[in-house]
């Protein structure tokens, strides 16, 4: 799934629905990805169309953030984030509000970086998650 290259990637978006409704295997990332998917059914139909021409919604960016605070859940980087995913779940009361808060605040400190040609800052970040409890 790696790959600079926006295209293969999205491929690998597609790849993951077709074998998840073919009923295929799917890898341990495969299913993370499914997963995610399925939480999102309004992304179902523009997943089965290939050739669709997506620069008026870009489903791939949401449905990356989604994997990339998954993947910051698991590893508990940065240090402290499990526990403040925690919180937000209660104060949200639906883990999938708390994550679509957090990608929020991900996709802001990613773009400030990106914009400084810096490293995102996991302080601020961090401080920014905590200041919704």
């Amino acid at each position: 799934m790696f790959s600079n290259e926006r295209n293969e990637l999205r491929k690998f978006f597609f790849t993951v629905w077709q074998k998840h409704n073919n009923q295929l295997a799917l890898e341990p990332l495969e299913t993370q990805i499914a997963e995610v998917i399925l939480k999102h059914p309004e992304y179902h139909e523009m997943l089965n169309q290939q050739d669709k021409d997506f620069t008026d919604h870009n489903p791939f960016l949401h449905l990356g953030l989604h994997l990339s605070l998954k993947d910051q859940l698991i590893t508990n980087r940065p240090l402290g984030i499990r526990d403040l995913y925690k919180n937000l779940c209660v104060k949200f009361q639906d883990a999938h509000a708390a994550e679509h808060f957090m990608m929020d605040c991900l996709a802001e400190i990613l773009w400030e970086a990106q914009q400084k040609g810096t490293m995102p800052d996991e302080k601020i970040y961090l401080q920014k998650l905590g200041a919704a409890l």
